[in-house]
Parts: C-alpha cells; structure tokens; sequence
C-alpha cells in the first residue's frame, strides 16, 4: 500500500473510532474523552497497520505489546477492539461505566484479558513495560513493546525510575509515546509541574527521541515507518516518541478544553460533537 492510501485509510477508520467513542460515552454518561480523542489517531495506526497484532489470536507469543498506561483512554482501545471484532459494540454499550459491567473507565485485564494490563493508576505502565521487554528479550524474541503515557502522568517517579533501567539495559525493543497534549486532569501540565523540555529531560536519561504531530496521520506514518529494525539481541537506546496532540482532537467545542477531562455529554453536547466529526474532511 502506498503512503497516500495507508495515510487517507487510517484517517477514515480513525474519524470512524472517534464517533465510536462519543457515542459510547453519550450512552454510557462517561468522562475521559478529552485524551481518548487526543491518542486516536497514534492508536489507529498501531492497531490497524503497525502492531505485530491478531485480533483472532490476541495471546500469540510473538505478538507485539501496547501497554496503555493512560488507562482512563480505556473508552478508545474499548471501540477499537469491537471493531477488530473481539466483542461487539453493544457490549461495550451496555458494560461500558456500569457497576457490574465488564468496561470500566480503567481497564481491568481481568475482566478483558485483550489488554495487556490493568491500568489507570498513573505511572505504572512504564515499568510493566520494561519489564516485559526485558523478559522477551532474553526469550530471544523480537516483538515490540509500546507503552502510552499522559503527559501529565510523567509527573510520577516510577516512570523516570523506568527510563534509567531501560537506558541501563539498553532495550532496544521498547518504545515510549507520550500523548502530549499539555493538559492533565482540568488544568496545563505546565501549570502543575513544569515537564519542558521534554525532549532535553529524555535525551538526559539517555533515551533517544523523535517528536511529532500526533494528530497529523502522514507524520505519524512517517515515524512509525522508520522504527529501528527488529533484533532480538540488539542493544541500543530505547525511543521516545512524543506525540504532540489536542486535547479533544476533532470536535471543535471540546478542543484543548479540559472540562472535558471529565464532563459527559447530554444530548445536545452530543448532537454538536457528531456534526463536528461529520464536517471533518479526510486526505484526498
């Protein structure tokens, strides 16, 4: 498939999620859609092009890991999952911030043993991350681990404990993306702790770095086409890859807005956040 082609697909399924996951939490009364709007468009390209990933066989040895440590983006990987058919949209529908129900606003891999871990409680993803890559490594496999973090969510030392031993051990088959989307909970990650420059504090820690518009598919195209080649045995300076996005990319009232960290949608919110989708025109 050609760069043009690959570019204005993964557009279309990501405008497609994106109306998937405004209509799950319309119907469920759920929040978190500000960062699952946000990552969509890096998650699209992993799941649909880029992941080593078999929706039929989702347990495969050699599959590659994406471990969400942005566990409240849950909603996102919820939708993508139905439409690569491991459940149905209904399910999600129906289970999705209910009390008994299966799809919480944090994934419970108990409940859904498609992800990889049970995450939400920031700063641990990283570490799992590293973990796993490490245990691959050694079982001379060469599957990829990616690992999502907030950027708001680098403000817990685990991760930065996490960098320093994969720098250490020079694993070569992690990767970071950090949702840089300047926003974290209800107000800038600027104003809660200072993370600039961000690319200067990872190079500090020995990791390499690459950054990019998250929101902009030919360039995440362009970044994920040029990841290091898969070699079990390899040893080099992990990568960060740092996904400069919008909060609430896509509907135009929610953009860079962050009430809408937690605000639901009511009807009227609802109907306004699908007509802004629908006037999104993809690459032609």
């Amino acid at each position: 498939m050609d760069k043009e082609l690959l570019v204005r697909t993964l557009e279309e399924k990501a405008l497609e999620i994106r109306k998937d996951v405004i209509t799950t939490c319309y119907r469920s009364a759920a929040a978190h859609l500000g960062g699952a709007l946000s990552l969509c468009d890096v998650a699209v390209a992993l799941y649909y092009h880029y992941l080593r990933y078999d929706p039929k066989n989702y347990r495969a040895e050699d599959r590659d890991r994406l471990i969400l440590s942005k566990g409240h983006s849950g909603c996102l990987l919820y939708n993508i999952f139905a439409d690569l058919g491991l459940y149905t949209f209904e399910d999600v529908y129906n289970g999705y911030n209910k009390v008994e129900g299966a799809f919480g606003q944090h994934p419970n891999r108990l409940y859904l043993p498609m992800f990889e871990a049970s995450t939400g409680s920031l700063g641990h993803g990283l570490s799992i991350a590293f973990g796993t890559a490490m245990a691959l490594r050694s079982d001379g496999s060469d599957s990829r681990v990616f690992c999502i973090t907030g950027d708001g969510e680098l403000d817990e030392g685990s991760n930065w404990e996490a960098m320093m031993s994969a720098a250490n051990y020079e694993l070569s088959n992690l990767f970071l993306i950090v949702d840089r989307n300047h926003l974290q909970g209800c107000r800038p990650t600027e104003e809660t702790v200072r993370l600039e420059s961000l690319e200067e504090k990872f190079r500090a820690f020995n990791w390499d770095v690459v950054s990019f518009d998250g929101n902009d598919m030919s360039q995440i195209v362009d970044v994920l086409e040029a990841l290091p080649p898969r070699e079990p045995k390899a040893r080099r300076k992990p990568l960060a890859l740092i996904s400069n996005t919008v909060k609430g990319k896509g509907v135009d009232f929610m953009e860079n807005n962050p009430i809408y960290h937690v605000a639901a949608l009511n009807e009227e919110t609802y109907t306004r956040a699908m007509e802004s989708l629908n006037r999104i025109e993809v690459s032609r």
